[in-house]
């Protein structure tokens, strides 16, 4: 009984705590929202703004034009023929709210109405210094005009031919001289015996007309040379004891020096002469070196200039495109369907082509003018005012480069090893000649000479005196005494020159074998350079192929998506900001693909000059310098 009337008492005093509570939060005023003024959108078409800052549902309805003024407007959700009535009691006095104070926000800028612009021109793509006059161009064109243009072809093949008249120039020393000095010699002497022939005026006097022809030659083989002299004089005297005057004398001698030991193998005439030949190779060399090179260059600027303007043809297509975009947008925001801040979206994307358009059309002058240079000879040739157009695309092959070929042909072909074998064979000819010129010399000389001689006899002879019958005559007949043999001389000897230390020519050798020790390292050197050369040229190659077919791969999948995000932008379910992602991501892939494939050929280039390939590849032959 007493639980009972505790629970009752408990029970009692927690309704009455529950009825207190409920009743001091009814008296609680609730907080009144602050309203802001509604702002217009500049996103939406005009007509259709709205506050974002009211919930769905809640935007205030405009009110009905056709609808008489007083008109209660019916709520939108409640059914149709409801009104709303007041809930206010007419009869009760109305109060005059008292004035509040409102924050005061700036005022949103008032948007114009939307006026059609016209479209923008196309940016002027004229080159400065460029006409409209145009050159189709080949890539074996192009070669054949820088072979025969070009200054640094021009120069190389020069310096082959200066090589060829150095050498004509150096075998002129086994060319035969032939040599005569005439004069005539009078002399008038003292003389002091009765016997001289002077007579009682104490002196005498002799003319000597002098002719005398001499033909010298170095022998091509043995080092030796002889020398072959005539000559020939006619005397007249007042010599009272002559018995022929005027009197001919004649005298043919041959005279031999052949080198035994020293200069027998070589001399320093060969030894310049084999160099030189040496030289012209080497020259030879050097203009395939720099006809390859050229070649590889005017390759590479051909393809520059075929990338340049494919790359200006795409950002021009890029740009045409987003022109016609502004045309639908403009047609839209006419139509009420976009709002107007779509143009700016659409003429900020169209400024930014426009500049990588003109950045296109730079790049095609600097491209342009790189070929020119290797092609045309003179900066005045007219040709420099027209355009090129180039004829050939780029190729491409999806078969590998094979290393182990490339390295087999640059080993055989590089100009730059043959210079050095040749620059070896040059040092085995210096170690030759040098070794050769530390041995002692031995020189056989020889001298073989006949005499001959004939006169008139003298008219002071006294009476039954006479001169020797083969001795009268006149020139013919000292000639005939001279062939007859009758009256010679022959000499025969040894020159011997035998040096006790003969230090130049042991320096001169040290100096070749330390020369040859260079050479060789040279020769490591340059073949490793080779080596490295090949192989980061066959790297390339195989990388830009990789590239086209990644580049070529990507370009097939922006279109892809360009289609369809075009498809999506057609029903409203996409943007212009992504439309334009998807315009520019397929401009770049086609940019890649086409700077790929012209890296692919401009590396095909470059291996060919690295194996030196590039004159077999171009079907270019160098005619090799006659080396007599």
């Amino acid at each position: 009984m007493f639980s009972l009337k505790f629970l009752r008492v408990v029970f009692s005093v927690l309704s009455t705590v529950l009825f207190i509570t409920t009743v001091a939060v009814a008296q609680v005023p609730a907080p009144t929202p602050r309203t802001s003024p509604v702002r217009p959108d500049a996103t939406k078409p005009p007509g259709q703004e709205q506050n974002p800052a009211l919930p769905p549902g809640s935007q205030p309805q405009t009110s009905n034009p056709k609808a008489p003024p007083g008109t209660q407007q019916t709520s939108p959700v409640a059914p149709p023929a409801t009104t709303s009535t007041p809930t206010t009691n007419p009869a009760a006095p109305t109060s005059t709210p008292a004035p509040t104070t409102v924050d005061q926000e700036p005022r949103e800028p008032v948007i114009p109405q939307f006026q059609a612009q016209p479209m923008p021109p196309l940016p002027d793509m004229s080159r400065l210094g460029v006409t409209n006059t145009t050159i189709p161009l080949s890539l074996n064109d192009a070669i054949k005009r820088a072979l025969e243009n070009n200054n640094d072809i021009e120069i190389a093949r020069d310096d082959v031919r200066i090589a060829e008249t150095q050498l004509r120039a150096l075998e002129g020393i086994f060319d035969p001289i032939f040599s005569i000095t005439p004069q005539i010699d009078k002399r008038v002497i003292p003389v002091q015996n009765i016997f001289a022939g002077g007579g009682t005026s104490g002196s005498l006097s002799n003319t000597t007309l002098t002719l005398s022809p001499t033909v010298t030659k170095q022998f091509g083989r043995g080092g030796g040379n002889y020398q072959l002299t005539f000559s020939n004089s006619r005397t007249t005297t007042t010599a009272t004891n002559s018995t022929l005057n005027p009197f001919y004398s004649s005298n043919l001698s041959l005279g031999v020096v052949q080198p035994l030991w020293r200069n027998r193998s070589i001399d320093n005439n060969r030894r310049q002469i084999r160099i030189q030949r040496k030289r012209i190779q080497q020259s030879d060399a050097d203009f395939r070196l720099r006809t390859i090179d050229t070649i590889t260059r005017v390759q590479q600027a051909y393809w520059e200039l075929v990338f340049a303007l494919r790359d200006q043809q795409n950002q021009l297509e890029n740009l045409n495109l987003t022109r016609e975009n502004l045309r639908n947008v403009d047609a839209q925001i006419a139509a009420g369907a976009k709002a107007p801040l779509e143009r700016a979206e659409v003429q900020t994307e169209l400024a930014s082509r426009e500049t990588a358009l003109l950045t296109a059309v730079q790049n095609v002058s600097v491209a342009e003018n790189n070929l020119k240079q290797l092609i045309f000879k003179e900066r005045s040739s007219a040709d420099w005012s027209a355009q090129i157009t180039p004829s050939d695309s780029p190729s491409f092959n999806e078969a590998p480069v094979n290393l182990t070929d490339a390295m087999k042909d640059a080993q055989e072909n590089r100009p730059e090893l043959r210079r050095l074998r040749l620059e070896a064979e040059v040092n085995s000819i210096d170690l030759t000649f040098f070794k050769n010129q530390t041995k002692p010399q031995f020189d056989l000389e020889a001298v073989v000479a006949t005499t001959g001689l004939a006169g008139t006899p003298a008219a002071s002879l006294p009476a039954g005196i006479s001169p020797n019958p083969t001795l009268v005559g006149g020139y013919s007949k000292t000639l005939e005494n001279v062939f007859s043999f009758n009256t010679y001389n022959v000499t025969v000897g040894v020159a011997i020159q035998i040096p006790f230390k003969n230090k130049t020519a042991q320096a001169n050798l040290a100096g070749a074998k330390i020369q040859q020790e260079q050479l060789l390292a040279s020769m490591r050197s340059t073949e490793q350079t080779v080596e490295v050369d090949v192989r980061n040229a066959a790297q390339a190659v195989e990388s830009s192929r990789r590239r086209v077919l990644s580049a070529r791969q990507a370009r097939v999948n922006a279109e892809l998506q360009l289609e369809g995000e075009q498809r999506l932008y057609q029903v409203g379910r996409s943007t212009t900001f992504l439309l334009f992602q998807r315009q520019n991501a397929l401009t770049n892939s086609r940019a890649s693909e086409l700077r790929a494939q012209t890296d692919y050929n401009k590396a095909i280039a470059d291996l060919q000059r690295a194996t030196a390939t590039t004159l077999r590849a171009n079907n270019v032959i160098v005619q090799t310098p006659s080396v007599p």
